[in-house]
């Protein structure tokens, strides 16, 4: 019998994904990390999701299920791989996505970990996306390019999560079986009522987890310098306000700037050289061109770079919940990227992730860098 190793939350999809690879014949080892716990925040409510609560849930459901639990204990690594730099990067004035982190630094290595200390032949999740492990040909901008696996969106629209999933090692993705993909999530609600998971109803889990409840604010005002300066319109270059603290911002934000004016106004750039939140139109947040550091390529991009002379054409997220959009990407020698949309896109936020797209399968991704002033 083969073995898997699963990734459970206490949530209805990671359970009902442990109970469908065992009804497919797998050996089915729940595991639970334990990431944080009530109080450990300076006083932020943690969520339900990774704490003891839900761990505890984890192995409930994993004795009904039948199938054996472990509980790994990774609230150090946590701090220090996830939390700190949410923090840091909150005070150099970007916008870090903590749930990429997490899966990159955290729950998929000691996912694959695990199964290697148990001999597992698969790791699974109940994320919302696919997985396609064998090999196969792809045209990007005329060139062919094989990929001996696969990722690719779910196919529910509303819930598919590939976009965080884009950091993930070629091992992990080997390993890799995502069996919510083909489903959607009520068909999962259904049919977890169905077999009677007790966690069928359960609510969604937030999406940073360690601040549900309250603002990331109640974190961050705790830890980032609270250095006040300027607020300057963008357009006139003129002064009209004081910030709180570059932590308290990000692109595209319209509340909380404290600022009289006949129109709205968002947070449009951040410079945190000068201590200064740039303000303006809706308009002047729009933007076509960004630079993408530390990217994380799922295909063999060198062949593709040779071939194309440095450009290949993609489609393009930069937030989990946006369309992705057509582009043009400008690979760079130092292994960085240039994203040119067609037409311009709505803030897109330093810290943030890019994401690449052929159709429905994931090329890559990155992260936006501090724009330049």
């Amino acid at each position: 019998m083969k073995k898997a190793v699963v990734g459970m939350s206490g949530g209805v999809d990671s359970s009902f994904a442990a109970y469908m690879l065992k009804e497919a014949g797998y050996d089915v080892t729940g595991v639970s990390f334990v990431l944080y716990e009530p109080g450990c925040m300076d006083g932020c409510e943690p969520s339900t999701c990774c704490s003891i609560t839900s761990v505890n849930d984890a192995a409930s459901v994993s004795a009904l299920l039948g199938i054996k639990h472990k509980t790994i204990d990774l609230r150090d690594i946590f701090r220090a791989e996830v939390i700190e730099p949410f923090v840091a990067s909150y005070s150099k004035g970007m916008t870090p996505n903590p749930c990429v982190l997490c899966n990159m630094r955290i729950k998929f290595p000691h996912l694959l970990k695990s199964a290697q200390e148990l001999g597992a032949d698969i790791i699974s999740t109940g994320h919302y996306a696919q997985v396609e492990q064998t090999a196969q040909k792809l045209r990007i901008s005329d060139t062919e390019v094989s990929s001996a696996h696969l990722l690719k969106k779910g196919v529910d629209e509303k819930k598919d999560q590939s976009y965080v999933l884009y950091g993930l090692s070629s091992q992990e993705l080997s390993m890799l079986r995502l069996p919510l993909g083909s489903m959607t999530k009520s068909d999962v609600r259904r049919c977890a009522n169905m077999i009677n998971l007790p966690s069928a109803s359960r609510p969604e889990s937030q999406e940073i987890c360690f601040v549900e409840g309250r603002s990331y604010l109640c974190l961050l005002d705790g830890t980032a310098a609270e250095v006040e300066g300027p607020m300057i319109n963008v357009a006139t270059g003129k002064e009209v306000g004081r910030h709180k603290g570059i932590h308290r911002y990000t692109i595209g934000q319209r509340k909380r700037l404290g600022v009289a004016s006949l129109e709205p106004l968002f947070v449009v750039k951040i410079d945190p050289a000068e201590n200064r939140v740039y303000v303006g139109s809706r308009e002047s947040a729009m933007m076509r061109e960004f630079s993408v550091s530390s990217i994380n390529w799922l295909i063999d991009i060198l062949s593709v770079q040779e071939s194309v002379r440095g450009y290949i054409r993609a489609a393009v997220k930069v937030r989990s919940t946006m369309k992705e959009q057509p582009a043009t990407i400008e690979l760079k020698s130092n292994g960085a990227a240039v994203v040119v949309f067609d037409e311009p896109q709505w803030a897109p936020a330093p810290g943030q992730s890019a994401v690449f797209y052929h159709k429905d399968i994931v090329l890559g991704g990155g992260v936006i860098d501090l724009f330049r002033f």
